[in-house]
């Protein structure tokens, strides 16, 4: 009966974001009280040092500065959305449609409608210099009720993506590319993998610039994507990418944020390397799902107003077919022979760092539950949709994470999240 009970509360809080929510052509009404709860978040603001002395450690300049502008200085502006007048939006969205790229019936789903969707609203619109509507601290990680949605959760989010993918180039470069000891074989050094090193005289290139980089850059996006609302929900988001069902794996659509992200990248004028890695982080361009992270690419230049082709990000097969292009190519051989493109280890490498879903997407729906349970004891109820986002929820989740929450669960029950709770109580934060 309580799990009953709690699953009506949250269809309220939904039928509530839905009357609520306001004109996403607008800046959200909601976006200062985040900023105000992320910006005290212990978590929170070490996520960002954390991911800001990873920027640093990208050697190539352009790379690195461009990274830095573009989360940590306030008034960095916004490159794919400069100096857009109405008309230059309206034909970007006709461009989408017309390629297949955005259905336009997912508008319907979106406050403000298609062209909100695709360009959410930011602070100085149609300027020179368009900027973001939120602080990039403030920003959540997804959609309200997925993983990492609350005030800060884009950093935190970030900085176990970009762990993992240094981690796995690391796993990669040992467990592959110890030369051994002199006859030119490798081997596996269980000592380097213990100590968490790897042997420099490894023999394996895999760009690392690129592995530090592409996990900052893929979400960047989403303080514009998933913006406050006045009663602590979020934005919602639209779906972009083939909308045809013609292949047996599905269609290429995927999350707004995923394509706004890539083509600021592409309007910031990094290397096709660099941009195809990024564009890898919700499916790998292996197993037949090349198409994808094209279509992806296409999307994401008509957003840009780039040519796709002509700046490197893709090219044209012989039968006239989009494809991506071979990087680091040596010549010996026709890859498409084998209907095969070039294949860097970044873009797998980068896909698999985006994968603590499997943990995170539970993480929060548990948590979300254990919190409403909780909540009247701290003198809070969910069914009071603003008051409890805003002064509870969203509060406990910035300081506590729901990754944090979910493990303590398993190992203490209610009692140890309680525990937490009553920590926060004490410190006058709830």
């Amino acid at each position: 009966m309580r799990h009953r009970v709690i699953y009506a509360i949250g269809a309220v809080m939904m039928t509530a974001t839905t009357l609520l929510a306001q004109d996403q052509s607008q800046v959200g009404a909601g976006n200062a009280a985040a900023a105000a709860i992320s910006s005290k978040s212990p978590v929170v603001q070490s996520a960002m040092a954390y991911i800001k002395s990873q920027a640093m450690k990208v050697h190539d300049g352009h790379l690195m500065n461009e990274t830095l502008d573009a989360i940590f200085n306030p008034k960095t502006c916004i490159q794919h959305r400069a100096n857009l007048a109405l008309a230059d939006k309206q034909a970007i969205v006709q461009n989408l449609v017309a390629a297949g790229l955005v259905d336009p019936a997912d508008g319907a789903g979106i406050p403000g409608g298609l062209m909100a969707g695709v360009f959410p609203g930011v602070v100085n619109d149609g300027t020179p210099c368009p900027q973001l509507p939120q602080p990039f601290d403030a920003a959540p990680g997804s959609a309200f009720g997925s993983h990492h949605s609350y005030p800060g959760g884009l950093p935190v989010h970030e900085s176990n993506n970009d762990t993992a993918d240094v981690n796995l180039a690391r796993e990669y470069r040992e467990i592959y590319g110890h030369p051994g000891t002199g006859d030119g074989l490798p081997t596996i050094n269980a000592g380097d993998i213990d100590a968490g090193v790897t042997d420099p005289a490894t023999d394996l290139f895999i760009n690392e610039d690129i592995i530090l980089a592409a996990p900052l850059w893929h979400d960047w996006a989403k303080p514009i994507v998933f913006q406050w609302n006045a009663n602590g929900t979020e934005y919602a988001e639209l779906s972009i990418g083939d909308t045809s069902t013609s292949s047996t794996l599905g269609a290429a659509k995927t999350g707004g944020h995923h394509i706004l992200s890539v083509a600021e990248s592409m309007a910031r004028g990094f290397s096709p390397a660099f941009v195809i890695t990024q564009a890898s982080a919700h499916s790998a361009p292996t197993l037949g799902n090349e198409f994808k992270v094209v279509n992806w690419l296409r999307a994401a230049a008509i957003i840009a107003r780039i040519d796709p082709v002509a700046a490197g990000f893709l090219r044209i097969d012989g039968h006239g077919a989009y494809r991506l292009p071979e990087l680091r190519k040596l010549g010996q051989i026709d890859l498409n022979a084998s209907n095969q493109t070039n294949l860097l280890p970044e873009y797998q490498l980068h896909n698999l760092s985006d994968a603590d879903f499997t943990e995170s997407i539970p993480a929060i729906t548990i948590s979300q539950v254990v919190l409403a349970d909780l909540a009247p004891q701290f003198g809070y109820s969910p069914a009071d949709v603003a008051n409890y986002n805003n002064k509870f929820r969203n509060v406990v989740l910035s300081y506590l994470t729901a990754e944090r929450l979910h493990i303590l669960y398993s190992q203490g029950g209610l009692g140890a999240v309680t525990a937490q709770l009553k920590t926060l109580r004490g410190k006058g934060l709830i």
